[in-house]
């Protein structure tokens, strides 16, 4: 698969193509509906489909400071649009001068002067150039003046309308269930593994504690079943079954926000300085504040037990 970060790094000579273009925060169902409609034109027309991303996310930039919680690391998302179709990833750069760009202007500078666009596919409420003045029927407007047929495709799968927006509370309600419903796959979090305090060391579960990415959508406080991943030189391809916590520890009145992923039934590993991701599959619990460190323990083991159980199903 070919990536390109802005379109200096298109070459000259890139023929007819299929874009589809979005944000495509976590490439969630409805993302892989677009995708997957124009991977399939592609191959229809013998050209290539290519998807065109932006970054940062352009509310940063609009508006400094509303930056969205992420569902996807910008080295996994080029990674989730090529299982669903992407022959070749276009990274747009983000600025200022971009979003003043008019409707007309966006089209003929990216997907006509450079992409060389026959097909254009997004979500149907996908909007472009200053103010977001542009829609779907303007595109297809700019399509009969530039020589490309546009369509909008439905962000619905199975009856459910998909949005980043709406897996986003999920998260924040720690309903990691329902929001890998609407993503297709486990919510992951990235990031390398710290020293942290080392209390689960010394209370028999050692944890991987993760410094998740920044502006990453990390779920609720509370206690989940997972899995924590890793492909390193050290620790190629694993992928351990794990209880996940995510708070900030208040049995030891801690203040800083964690993510911990305890590995079952491993005390050997040394992860620190490695990169890892943490996917939520199910909520066993809340955070809660424990009287003693004996009944804080004792919740560990029932948090692992049932972190096994659904690991297993």
């Amino acid at each position: 698969m070919r990536r390109w970060y802005g379109l200096d790094e298109v070459p000259r000579d890139w023929g007819r193509s299929v874009v589809t273009i979005g944000v495509f925060d976590g490439v969630h169902r409805g993302h892989q509906k677009v995708i997957g409609r124009a991977a399939e034109l592609a191959a229809e027309l013998g050209l290539p489909c290519v998807v065109v991303t932006f970054d940062p996310h352009p509310d940063e930039v609009v508006r400094p400071g509303s930056h969205p919680p992420l569902l996807s690391s910008g080295v996994r998302r080029p990674e989730l649009l090529a299982e669903v179709g992407a022959d070749a990833i276009m990274v747009l750069p983000f600025t200022l001068e971009l979003s003043r760009m008019g409707p007309d202007e966006f089209v003929q500078s990216i997907l006509v002067d450079r992409l060389h666009a026959a097909r254009v596919i997004v979500g149907e409420d996908f909007r472009f150039g200053h103010r977001a003045k542009g829609d779907i029927a303007l595109l297809r407007e700019l399509g009969e003046k530039y020589d490309f047929l546009a369509e909008g495709v439905p962000l619905v799968a199975d009856g459910d309308t998909i949005s980043s927006t709406a897996i986003r509370a999920r998260l924040a309600e720690g309903a990691v269930e329902e929001a890998a419903h609407l993503l297709g796959r486990p919510h992951r979090v990235e990031g390398i593994v710290v020293r942290g305090h080392q209390r689960g060391r010394a209370l028999g579960f050692p944890t991987a504690n993760v410094e998740s990415l920044p502006h990453t959508a990390v779920p609720a406080d509370g206690v989940y079943a997972g899995y924590l991943v890793c492909d390193s030189e050290r620790y190629p391809d694993q992928c351990w079954p794990a209880a996940i916590s995510v708070g900030t520890n208040p049995t030891f009145e801690a203040v800083v926000r964690t993510v911990e992923a305890y590995a079952l039934d491993r005390d050997d590993l040394d992860l620190y300085g490695e990169h890892v991701s943490v996917d939520f599959v199910s909520r066993i619990r809340g955070m809660v504040k424990f009287e003693s460190i004996e009944d804080l323990i004792a919740e560990m083991r029932r948090d692992v037990e049932r972190a096994r159980e659904v690991t297993r199903s």
